[in-house]
Parts: structure tokens; sequence; C-alpha cells
């Protein structure tokens, strides 16, 4: 064993090395002031494709935001290489605050998540009203999730050249929901797409959709600098093919708003729904909520909006429509 004397120099010192070779951990964390704010246009396998100024850059997730999501919709603050080149890649450091979040769950009983878009003020809800049939208690569903979300539902009926929109629009009367109703005629020469922008100008809005019901096939139409793929219905089994794989958000022209279309949805759970907020989307009920019970689930024999419907307060098919939204955490879309 070698032992030292008084008189050694630092080649004498017998250091252990570092046998990861990286730094040791420190918990002082950069405050990266330089970061420069992005929007997440479409996460993909792990890399990010950001819209920095008027460049495209693709990022991943810096360590330090661990399991933290990011989404289409996201504004996310960026370092490293911006200059959006090939073969660069940067990191996203922060995630701003959200100002909305559409959640789903695979089924009513997850009680895992997922972030569909952030930061969307509306959720158009396409379906066909034939090839595919209309599935009301998707549309129910997704219209709880824009609710609870604080989202503004716009419902888009596509494929009107076969069949009337009449009796499902009289379904959703009573909900004062917006509509618009398109045909693949108006699709093709290019009116369908004007009277759904104007619905959308100003705006950051979600398509969400199960597949077939032509929700693709609009974006391109509304955004014709960027088609995506099209898929088509099966004839057997009345289903259409998954061809939008991840989401993508897209501005639309002139700088009037942003699009963000989502994969077609086979189903949409609502596990994480906290009903207590599906009915703020009832204004004209509120108020006689406040005699319910606590906890009241609104569809009691002791709930306090039979009395105030009863009372002459709101029209009795608000209630029936709000109870039927409630109702869709206890049925499948396909009861």
């Amino acid at each position: 064993m070698r032992r030292y004397g008084k008189h050694t120099d630092e080649d004498d010192v017998r250091v252990r090395p570092n046998r990861k070779g990286n730094r040791p951990r420190t918990n002082i964390r950069p405050k990266h002031e330089d970061a420069s704010e992005g929007l997440v246009l479409t996460v993909d396998r792990g890399r990010i494709t950001c819209l920095i100024d008027d460049r495209t850059v693709t990022a991943m997730k810096a360590r330090e935001l661990g399991r933290k999501s990011v989404v289409v919709g996201d504004r996310v603050m960026v370092v490293g290489d911006l200059t959006g080149a090939k073969d660069t890649l940067a990191r996203i450091v922060r995630v701003q605050p959200r100002t909305s979040v559409l959640r789903r769950t695979a089924d009513d009983d997850d009680p895992f998540e997922r972030v569909v878009v952030a930061n969307a003020d509306q959720l158009a809800i396409v379906t066909a009203l034939a090839d595919p049939e209309p599935r009301p208690r998707l549309i129910d569903r997704c219209l709880v999730a824009a609710y609870d979300a604080g989202l503004t539902p716009l419902l888009v009926l596509t494929k009107s050249d076969l069949a009337s929109p009449d009796t499902l629009l009289e379904s959703y009367g009573a909900l004062g929901v917006p509509y618009v109703v398109t045909n693949r005629d108006e699709l093709a020469d290019g009116a369908a797409a004007d009277r759904v922008r104007e619905r959308l100008a100003d705006r950051i809005t979600a398509f969400v959709g199960h597949s077939g019901v032509g929700k693709t096939t609009l974006v391109n139409s509304l955004v014709p600098a960027r088609k995506r793929a099209t898929g088509h219905v099966n004839a057997v089994t009345g289903r259409g093919r998954h061809t939008t794989t991840s989401a993508l958000a897209l501005p639309l022209p002139d700088d009037r708003g942003w699009v963000i279309d989502t994969p077609g949805v086979r189903s949409f759970g609502l596990h994480h729904v906290d009903p207590s907020r599906v009915i703020q989307a009832f204004p004209d009920l509120v108020p006689g909520t406040e005699g319910c019970p606590r906890a009241c689930s609104h569809d009691e024999p002791d709930c306090a909006l039979d009395q105030w419907v009863a009372d002459g307060h709101a029209d009795p098919a608000r209630l029936y429509s709000l109870r039927r939204l409630l109702a869709t955490r206890e049925r499948r879309e396909g009861d």
C-alpha cells in the first residue's frame, strides 16, 4: 500500500474515476431566461414540432419536465437550435399555463386521462348524417367533455345529400348548440368551407369525430395548403379507417384562427368528468340548484330543479337535455 509523505504533488493524488462520464448532480436548475416561446403543432413519437415566429422547429422534452405531458396547442418555452434546419433538435424547458384542456379516457372505468388538445376555445363535433350512421351517444359525450373543459361546442353535420339533418337537430335544439350542415357537393366547390370558416374565425377549434365522417376532408378544404390523407367507409362494417394518426394544428388562411385535426375516435370515456361542472353550461338552470341537497346528481327525486322548472323559470326541455348528458357516464355509446 502506497503511503504519501508531506511533500506530494497533484500527480501523486489518486482520484476515483467517474465511470458514467457525466457531471456531478446539482439541485440548481438553469432559468433559461433566453428561451423563446413556441406553439406545439404536432407530437410524434417523442418529437415535437413547434412554431416559433415563422419557423417550424423540431424539439424534445427537457429532462427537468419529468412526466409532464406536452400536447398539441401547448405554449412552450424552447432553447437550443431554433433555426429549424434539417437534423437540428431543440429542447422544451417549460410548458406555459393552459387556458383549457380537453381530456378523454379510453373508457368510463379507465382512471387514466388522455389530454387531447390544450388551449382550444371551441370544439367542433363532426358527424355524418349517413354512411356511417350518426351516433348520438358519442355526440352527447363530446358535448359533456366540451362543457367540462369550458369549450364552446359546434355541431358540424356532413353528407346532408344522403340524409336529412332535421331529426338530429331537433334532439339538440334545446341545448342551443350552434351548427353547420354541409354536403359533398359543397365540400367540392368550397361553399361548405366558407360557411364553416365563419364559425372558426379568431378561434382555436379542435375537430373531433369518429372515423369516416369526413372530418379530415373538411379540414383539408378549410386549409387547402395542407392536405392530409383521407380514407373511406368500410361497406361491410360501416366504419371508417383511421387515416389521421396524430393531432395537427393548422392555421386558417389570413391567420383568422387555428384548426386542430385529431385522430378519429371510437369511444370517448368520461371517467374524469365532474358532473357539477357540466351544469355550468346551463346558466338558466344554475339558480335552481341552490335548493338541491348536498352532492345532488340533479337526477334524484328531491332535486330542486324539478320544482324550478315547474314554476316556469326554465324550459323543461333544457332540464331533460341536462339529465340526458349527465347520464352519458352511465351509458356506452352504442346503447
